[in-house]
């Protein structure tokens, strides 16, 4: 016996439902992607393709959050570009005071690379700033890496 609230759907709607269903979905994830695909989302230091970049600075080497045995002597490797004015100058911060800093000898280019090292004396972290600076007096970006120095 079929209760009179009960409503009898045949299979076949059922089926064609769940088909029709699947399809809508399945429209709405194309449209949503095609959405996606179009859109040009660039982040505010994203340098453009067509806009000319001022002097950049990277500290290549060592790795950020690196832990340092006391007492020993470390390198940095500092790589600044700049393909509009040439790098002049580049500076290494180490806990807010002037480290080192190295001038590029004879004709600036647009790429510098200078080899800095550090005595990992006192314990706990560091903080390590590189800058450089253009030709043409304008400054990088910081590029900022903190190391560890531990007890051996």
């Amino acid at each position: 016996m079929i209760d009179r609230k009960t409503k009898v759907i045949p299979a076949c709607s059922q089926r064609q439902g769940r088909r029709g269903l699947t399809i809508l979905l399945s429209l709405v994830l194309a449209l949503l992607a095609g959405c996606n695909l179009s859109a040009v989302v660039l982040s505010p230091t994203a340098p453009s393709a067509t806009a000319a970049v001022g002097p950049q600075v990277q500290i290549l080497s060592p790795a950020h959050n690196l832990q340092i045995v006391q007492g020993s002597i470390i390198d940095l490797d500092i790589l600044a570009s700049d393909s509009t004015a040439g790098i002049d100058r580049i500076e290494l911060h180490v806990d807010e005071r002037l480290h080192h800093s190295s001038v590029a000898d004879g004709e600036p280019g647009p790429a510098y690379r200078v080899r800095m090292n550090w005595f990992a004396g006192d314990l706990g972290w560091h903080k390590f700033v590189a800058i450089a600076s253009s030709t043409d007096g304008s400054s990088s970006p910081s590029h900022i890496i903190a190391l560890e120095v531990v007890a051996g």
